[in-house]
């Protein structure tokens, strides 16, 4: 007999069995109602098995990813020389040639230009802070700063690609995607990955869809977006006139039509479409509960604001993800827009550190307070750094910096990092890394680390290839970790 025929007359007995013992996929997902852990993803995605790899610190993450860049010397990294050397050239030596964004290739000089904020240092760690974030200073103790982040990519739409999937291309699985296919949820009534936007007060650079894809990963990976509308999660409320009885009935109906096509077809992604029609339904009890702050006590809404109280905003979005998380979504991811500052950073920048100061700091207490920071952990951060040399007019009120890729500053609290310390280092004038440089693959590593996962062994199998989250690259930060 020919091989096709063989294979034809297992899939013809195979659709006999399911059909006469009557578990099918629709039963299943029926099923799913009635034993509760049927689909929990307590556990790794069904091909893969002894997960996490070893016993993870983390239990789950925080990202509040700053996008457009914030200046790392307008923040984190105090650099006295650049304000001493005010408008004299950055010396040939130091910058060595690098490449050069289109909006500044044409400059014939690039005078250094120092923070006009000013800068102490905090907490037992006499860590330094800007002026623009006092708030995050109170909490400098319990944070750990890199300051030696670096990055291949030298403008927005790659940079940030590249620091949430780990390519600069598109079409590869978002690190929450890699977390959610490794590890899954630990709230079955909930994805493990999330997604929420807010925007500031700042020059923004736009955030698409393609940043938290599942890639070629199963779409039930991809992360889902919460809107600052009255329907929070879109598509989840009843049509009108229908009532959550109607729901059941007709997703009984599609999971018996969707069954029947698994079966013709053998199409993974069906059981999996499947899976999000029953979670989707779950959801609608549970997503309602998460997105109501009423209960939130007096002092809460005091410590993050009371921008926290309407929705959309970054306060909203940090409370929401303390929510999400402790409710156990394993991966929330917090984008805000409006780092951008080319000009203008005097005028811009202290609104958008007042968009976010209070909050990400109520944030980390908040966390600490509930017992959840330790197996929490938070990042904070954009995709690149800042020049030192100023971008169009050195004056005051116009000043601005471009895109500096070969290093900048993020920090990170809680999930098993070394609090109150700073890794890393950048020379006296802020430009190029002296001790221990951190690249995006290696970042990624450590965060998978945190996780349990070693990232050389959370691999997907894709047209030939094997794939991972940090490519052919990456090691673990020992430095960083408890």
């Amino acid at each position: 007999m020919s091989k096709e025929f063989l294979e034809h007359r297992q899939s013809i007995t195979r659709r006999h069995f399911l059909g006469k013992v009557s578990v099918g996929l629709g039963s299943v997902a029926l099923g799913s109602l009635l034993i509760p852990d049927l689909f929990s993803s307590n556990h790794a995605s069904p091909q893969l098995t002894g997960l996490p790899h070893f016993a993870p610190k983390a239990k789950r993450i925080i990202y509040l990813f700053q996008n457009g860049a914030p200046s790392q010397l307008e923040s984190f990294d105090y650099k006295p020389l650049l304000t001493k050397m005010m408008g004299e050239e950055l010396p040939a030596s130091v910058r060595m040639g690098q490449r050069l964004t289109g909006m500044t290739s044409g400059q014939e000089k690039f005078p250094l230009v120092g923070s006009y904020f000013k800068f102490a240092q905090h907490g037992q760690s006499g860590a330094w802070v800007s002026e623009l974030f006092p708030n995050i200073a109170r909490v400098v103790d319990d944070i750990c700063i890199i300051k030696s982040m670096h990055t291949e990519a030298i403008n927005h739409d790659p940079a940030l690609t590249f620091m949430q999937t780990g390519a600069q291309q598109g079409n590869r699985p978002s690190m929450g995607a890699w977390l959610s296919y490794g590890l899954g949820s630990e709230n079955k009534n909930l994805p493990a990955f999330c997604v929420l936007l807010s925007r500031g007060r700042g020059n923004g650079q736009g955030v698409y869809s393609k940043l938290w894809t599942n890639g070629f990963l199963d779409s039930v990976h991809q992360g889902v977006q919460f809107s600052s509308s009255e329907e929070r999660v879109l598509y989840l409320k009843d049509p009108e006139g229908r009532d959550r009885t109607d729901r059941r009935n007709m997703l009984d109906q599609l999971a018996q039509l969707n069954d029947l096509n698994y079966q013709e077809f053998g199409d993974p992604e069906i059981q999996t479409r499947i899976q999000q029609y029953e979670m989707a339904y779950r959801m609608q009890t549970a997503v309602p509960e998460l997105t109501d702050f009423s209960k939130e006590s007096d002092s809460i809404i005091k410590m993050y604001g009371a921008d926290c109280l309407v929705p959309g905003t970054y306060a909203a979005n940090c409370l929401l993800a303390r929510k999400l998380s402790e409710a156990g979504v394993r991966f929330v991811q917090l984008y805000h827009q409006g780092w951008d500052q080319h000009g203008n950073m005097v005028g811009e920048m202290p609104l958008q550190a007042q968009d976010v100061d209070r909050a990400t700091a109520a944030l980390i207490l908040d966390l600490k307070q509930r017992g959840l920071l330790d197996e929490t952990l938070v990042i904070w951060g954009g995709e690149f750094g800042r020049t030192n040399y100023c971008q169009g007019s050195l004056s005051k009120e116009n000043y601005g910096r471009d895109h500096h890729p070969r290093s900048y500053t993020i920090w990170m609290a809680g999930g098993g990092v070394k609090a109150g310390i700073t890794y890393g280092e950048t020379d006296e004038f802020g430009y190029n890394i002296i001790r221990d440089p951190v690249h995006v693959n290696d970042f990624h590593a450590t965060v998978l680390h945190l996780m349990g996962l070693n990232h050389e062994q959370l691999l997907f199998k894709h047209l030939g290839r094997r794939y991972r989250l940090t490519d052919v690259a990456g090691n673990v930060v020992s430095g960083i970790l408890a």
